[in-house]
Parts: structure tokens; sequence; C-alpha cells
């Protein structure tokens, strides 16, 4: 018997949608017609404190660049994401500020009379089908309660989900409040989701074809792994720290296990996508914290004003290795992802760039810029003028066209992504 693609697992107080499976196939040939054509998604992702530009964008335009240190962790993913320089939103200025215009391209957001305007994921969200369960996700990592890149129409901003956690009961868990509350101390425990479905997952199991049972495994093997990495990180959030004798350093706060939270964050994603659980997310990923990363000794937000200081370069670098290698994973986990005959990569544009393009001048032009997958054919790095930036919001039409949109603006757009074409 067919699987409708909208089928759960349900058990007490859990409702664990399900990836794409071949089994899943339309009752009815109406539902044919539409079912086949597989859905297209966007995630957008912010790192608000941008990067060295000398490390990140090649010094050569086409396929045939040269990596630089930061693309490396890339490399294996030559074919499936473009760089662009020489692009960011005309009159956003204000350093930090224009976080608030990331996914806008609203001007002047430092200034006090600064009124935002829709962001590219509410505009999305607000014209897409309900066809999901989620029409968008919003989520921040390691920042403060200001945070995030979505916004109405009216200009306000929409809180995001900061913790990994809570976003996987919004996933998973489902019921009255209190019940809810059990089951993550349950899971806190140790009972894992797939302890309380599985006789119901194998009873499902058994009408499937290999091709299927495999790919359910692996997904409940994901859904797993994540649960107990998650009872890893909830568990060192609260534990006490040690009391030494020495005087307070700079600041230590839960902001310094960003890379994990991220990782986190991205793993959920992954999942939220696989099942087809929303089709819109943007993600804001802060920190300032000093990471757990070794030979850094400082905070990120001070290395990066770091004074042409080699000692605090190096240490900068050190992090924002380790950021693309968080990025590069992610990608490789969606490209390793399979979705009827194509990748989860291949149906999702991931859009990974910085509202800074030079954090030691708090400078907003040239801003690092990254596309990934969503059925584009990619050109490695497309090289605009550093001088007279192309308009970010340009990317921005190419992607809505990419999610069957008719429209030729949006934002400070002049057009579409010069040399950016859609796959077929």
């Amino acid at each position: 018997m067919p699987i409708h693609r909208r089928t759960f697992l349900r058990g007490s107080s859990v409702a664990l949608a399900l990836p794409m499976l071949d089994a899943m196939q339309p009752r009815s040939a109406t539902a044919a017609a539409k079912e086949d054509e597989q859905p297209r998604r966007m995630v957008c992702i912010n790192t608000p404190l941008g990067y060295l530009p000398s490390d990140f964008f090649p010094e050569t335009a086409g396929k045939n660049y040269e990596s630089t240190r930061y693309l490396k962790s890339l490399d294996d993913l030559r074919g499936d994401f473009t760089v662009f320089s020489g692009v960011s939103h005309p009159d956003v200025s204000g350093g930090h500020h224009a976080a608030h215009s990331y996914l806008t391209a609203a001007p002047g957001p430092g200034g006090s009379s600064f009124r935002n305007t829709i962001s590219l994921d509410q505009y999305i969200a607000e014209r897409l089908p309900p066809e999901t369960r989620y029409n968008f996700l919003t989520l921040a990592v390691g920042s403060d309660a200001r945070s995030g890149l979505s916004w109405t129409s009216g200009g306000v901003r929409i809180p995001p989900v900061s913790s990994p956690a809570n976003l996987y009961a919004k996933l998973f868990l489902q019921g009255k409040k209190d019940s809810v509350a059990r089951q993550v101390r349950s899971l806190q425990d140790g009972q894992s989701i797939m302890d309380v479905i599985m006789e119901r997952a194998k009873r499902m199991e058994r009408s499937l074809g290999a091709g299927d049972r495999a790919k359910l495994d692996e997904y409940f093997t994901s859904v797993r792994t994540l649960e107990e990495r998650l009872k890893q990180n909830e568990e060192w959030v609260h534990t006490p720290k040690p009391k030494v004798k020495m005087s307070k350093p700079e600041n230590p706060d839960d902001r310094s296990v960003v890379y994990g939270r991220t990782e986190l964050f991205l793993d959920l994603i992954h999942l939220a996508i696989q099942t087809d659980s929303t089709r819109v997310i943007a993600i804001e990923v802060g920190s300032g914290g000093r990471p757990p990363i070794k030979g850094v000794s400082m905070e990120h937000h001070n290395l990066t004003h770091h004074g042409k200081d080699p000692t605090k370069i190096e240490q900068l670098k050190l992090i924002e290795d380790e950021e693309m290698k968080v990025m590069a994973r992610f990608l490789k986990k969606m490209k390793a992802t399979s979705e009827k005959g194509e990748t989860l990569l291949d149906r999702t544009m991931i859009q990974y760039g910085s509202n800074i393009g030079n954090a030691a001048a708090h400078s907003n032009t040239n801003i690092p810029m990254i596309l990934a997958g969503g059925g584009f054919k990619h050109q490695g790095h497309l090289a605009f003028d550093n001088q007279k930036n192309t308009p970010l919001s340009n990317l921005y039409v190419s992607m809505l066209q990419r999610l069957g949109f008719e429209t030729d603006s949006f934002g400070s757009s002049t057009g579409t992504m010069s040399g950016l074409e859609m796959t077929t």
C-alpha cells in the first residue's frame, strides 16, 4: 500500500515525520502530477563577524580558481557552489548593525530612524502554499535576544529559536505543554524518540522495499545520534563551572560553545529538510565568546579588531577555519542524502555569508558570499567590481526565480545575478 508523504510515526507526545521514500506515491493521477514535482527549498545563513578577505576570496575568477585557505574545506564540493566577490547591499552600513539588513537590503540600519522591510525568507514563506508543517524556521546560535534574520512586511523582527533542544521539541514533540515537558525529561534521561515509536516503525518497515528500509535505518540512526549529542550539549551547559583562584577573565559564557551548537542546529536543519517539515530556514550564527579551539586565547569579536597584530590574525584564522569546516560538513551531509534520484543539496539553495566585509574596519562592502546547491550551474568564483559592488539583492532575485516566483525585483536589486544560470 502506498504511503502518503505527510505520514508521521506517532507515539505518546511524539510525532516523527518521515523522509521521502520511494513508497510515498500519490494516491491519484491528479496528485501524481503535483507530487512528482520535487519541492525546492532555501536555507540562508549569516555569520555576522565576517571573514578575513585575503583568506576567503580567490585571486582569479571562474571555475579554475586556486582555493584560498578557507575554501579548501569545500574543495570536495567544487561543482556544487559559487563564491561571489564584489557584492553588497547599497546604502547599508553601520558595521554590525548591517546584520538587520542581511536578508532585507533595507538602507541605513545604523540610523536612529531606521525601519526595516520584509526579509527574503518571509517574502517566500508568505507566498508558499501551506504544504509543510512549518512555513518557515528562524533560528539563531550564540547571539543575544535581539538577534535573528527574519523580519515581517511591517518591519518587525521575528524572534528566533536559539536552543537546539527547543528546535528538536518543535520538530518532534507534540501535545500540551506538560506532556511535552515529560517527554523532554524522558529524553534527558536517555530515552529516545525511537524507543517510543519503534514497534510502529518495525511494522511499517515490513511493508517497504530494501531501498526504503535502508533509508529509514539511516534516518533513525541520525535521530538517535542527534539526541545523544543534544543530551551532552545540555549537560555541558548546566555543569557547574570549576572554582579557581584568579581574577575574572573576559566575560566567558555559553557563546564559547557556538561551534558545537551550530553543528547541532545544522543537523536539525538537515532532518527538517529531509522530512519536508519546512522549506524556508534562516539562521544567524553569532559568536563573540572565546571558542574552545587549540591555539585560541581571545574572544572572537576582539580578534576581528586585530590591528594587524600577526598573533591575533593567526588566532582569527583558526576560528574562521573551524567555521568553514562546520559548513563543509553540513553541505556534504546534504549531498550524501538522496531524495527520489537527486540529493537534498540539489534541491536546496544554501546561501552562506556575512553582513561584514572587513570586520577590522566595520566595512559592509565586498562581503563574503557563497551559494551552494539548489539547481544552479555553479561557476566557481563570480568576481564583480570590488569598488562598485553588484547588489546582493540580485542574487536574491535569482533565488526567488529558482523557487518559481515570477518576480524581477527584491530589495535594492537591479536584475538577476549576472553569470548565475539555473539548471533545467
